[in-house]
């Protein structure tokens, strides 16, 4: 009873319009001093400790490393890559807006960030060559969640701190799961096109254009392979990781390309600290209510509710998957990463299954929640751009979430679509 007093302070604070991360330290001291579970003290520490971690610090470092990258003009050129590589069949610039979001996903780590880095210059642009307005913005919200599957992943690293996993092991994880969704969102758009019946926009293949353009994006496309290969190499840490990719998406936008200006730099550094410090507030206070679950035993006793009402592995995980998909609906995904990881993961694994496969779903149950309403946040960047609103966008997403949930039952109940590049750095 008294982790449903827990949970209750926490969504009446969020219903008043509170901040999640006020919410979940509110709620907590409020149940400490009722229940006397444990000390303020503990509280105090906790917040400390849980933001006191090295792994923890690849989080602020991406998302800087995304901003830059952003305003340093690497994501134009990306974008003018994939023109020149599939701009020539038939609803190419659908196809480019895919590639696009794929590619600086491999950069970004972030969904958001995704959006908003490819959907400045996609969006006007279809605009431009007559694809309509709901078509163009609800795709690229739609592809954007690719920012947070294909590594780096700043949820992976949640998951990963929180489930004490590997998270080079989860970052080779979510390859496969993000081109699936990144080939399903590209097929999906070639059908609304024709049925849309859209004027045809695609241009001629021409080899030069494709040297051309490659030779101006290859700054930014070997970011992704500076990042990756660096970890799997075993040369950098996720952490150092992301600290290389702030000093050369920093030199790259400074040096090379010019269109990140010194007098630019502070304000990118600004935008990146508010982002950060929001995400480590959530981190900080979540910690504390995750360990008050624990001293209720919340795990345990859903553990034995949830084997109760079924002992089949195919059931729970639905179950699971609607109940990720309701709560990503609702709730930020880092927050939701942070509160539900050490509820549900001995749940599953009770079941026998894998911790990363776990990771994985999870994440892709609350990439999908960056594309539904009410709190969508892909949604909101993509109408920031655009000016179209919510409810709009909502209706033309549609199709691209039933992909979603396709996607999602392959992810769920094949695990080998997760799980076979681990076996060559796991063995």
């Amino acid at each position: 009873m008294e982790a449903l007093y827990l949970f209750g302070l926490l969504l009446f604070f969020i219903a008043f319009g509170v901040p999640i991360a006020i919410s979940l330290g509110m709620s907590s001291m409020i149940f400490i001093m009722l229940f006397g579970t444990s000390t303020l003290v503990f509280q105090a520490r906790s917040v400390v400790t849980a933001v006191d971690s090295y792994p923890l610090l690849a989080v602020p470092l991406f998302i800087l490393a995304g901003d830059l990258m952003y305003s340093g003009g690497l994501s134009k050129r990306i974008i003018a890559f994939a023109d020149s590589l599939v701009g020539h069949f038939r609803a190419g610039l659908a196809h480019v807006n895919v590639l696009a979001s794929t590619f600086f996903a491999a950069i970004s780590g972030s969904s958001p960030a995704t959006v908003a880095a490819i959907g400045t210059n996609m969006i006007p642009e279809m605009e431009k060559r007559h694809y309509s307005k709901e078509y163009s913005t609800s795709l690229t919200a739609a592809s954007g969640m690719i920012g947070v599957l294909i590594p780096p992943s700043i949820p992976f690293i949640m998951y990963g701190i929180s489930a004490e996993q590997s998270v080079s092991v989860l970052f080779i994880a979510g390859i496969v799961p993000g081109l699936l969704f990144a080939a399903g969102f590209s097929i999906m758009a070639y059908f609304l096109y024709k049925k849309a019946g859209f004027k045809s926009d695609h241009q001629g293949f021409s080899l030069s254009n494709v040297g051309r353009t490659l030779k101006d994006a290859v700054w930014a496309l070997l970011a992704p392979f500076i990042i990756l290969g660096g970890i799997y190499g075993g040369v950098m840490s996720p952490t150092e990781a992301a600290a290389v990719a702030v000093f050369y998406s920093l030199f790259v936008g400074v040096f090379v390309y010019r269109n990140l200006k010194v007098k630019d730099i502070f304000k990118v550094f600004m935008k990146s600290s508010l982002t950060s410090a929001t995400v480590l507030a959530l981190v900080a206070f979540a910690s504390t209510f995750g360990r008050l679950l624990t001293l209720e035993q919340v795990p345990v006793k859903l553990a034995n509710f949830l084997t109760n009402v079924t002992d089949n592995q195919i059931v729970l995980l639905l179950i699971i998957n609607i109940f990720l998909l309701i709560v990503g609906m609702f709730m930020e995904t880092v927050a939701s990463i942070i509160i539900l990881t050490p509820i549900l993961l001995p749940v599953v694994m009770q079941m026998g299954v894998d911790p990363i496969l776990f990771g994985v779903i999870l994440t892709v149950n609350l990439a999908i929640g960056f594309c539904t309403p009410p709190l969508g946040v892909n949604l909101f960047v993509a109408s920031g751009i655009s000016g179209l609103s919510i409810e709009k966008i909502s209706r033309a997403i549609i199709p691209y979430f039933f992909v979603m949930l396709l996607l999602l039952l392959l992810v769920t109940y094949v695990p080998a679509i997760s799980l076979t590049l681990t076996k060559f750095i796991t063995g």
